[in-house]
């Protein structure tokens, strides 16, 4: 007997199917992509939300702009704990985060979120 198989044209859906599903390599290497991605959108911004340029956090922290563009581009390979408490620090920000179970359900590949900016009187920079 043959698996039905529900017919889609979601790009995300078919190269999950193609790529993922059956790949726990896969999840876990996109589940890690997904966390880099939402806390480089934080470090965004919680930036541009309190007016300061690349550079200027970079000078706060004391690092370089190219340091703060990898953060912001997922691309940052250094210590990254350590990096992102200078940048909570530097932003009046605390960091918090959260484990979740590998079995949550959760692969990483869920729809994209609307972008609902912080509020300004109550400072976080999370980690999920």
């Amino acid at each position: 007997m043959s698996a039905i198989r529900k017919e889609t044209s979601d790009a995300v859906d078919l190269l999950h199917r193609r790529y993922v599903k059956d790949d726990p390599k896969r999840k876990a290497a996109i589940s890690t992509e997904r966390v880099n991605v939402e806390v480089a959108q934080m470090i965004y911004d919680r930036r541009t939300a309190s007016g300061l340029s690349q550079r200027a956090l970079a000078e706060l922290i004391g690092t370089t702009q190219s340091v703060i563009s990898r953060l912001e581009n997922a691309d940052y390979e250094g210590h990254f704990l350590s990096m992102l408490n200078r940048i909570a620090s530097a932003l009046d920000c605390k960091l918090t985060g959260a484990m979740t179970p590998h079995d949550s359900g959760d692969d990483g590949l869920t729809a994209s979120r609307p972008h609902v900016p912080p509020k300004p009187t109550a400072p976080s920079l999370a980690v999920a």
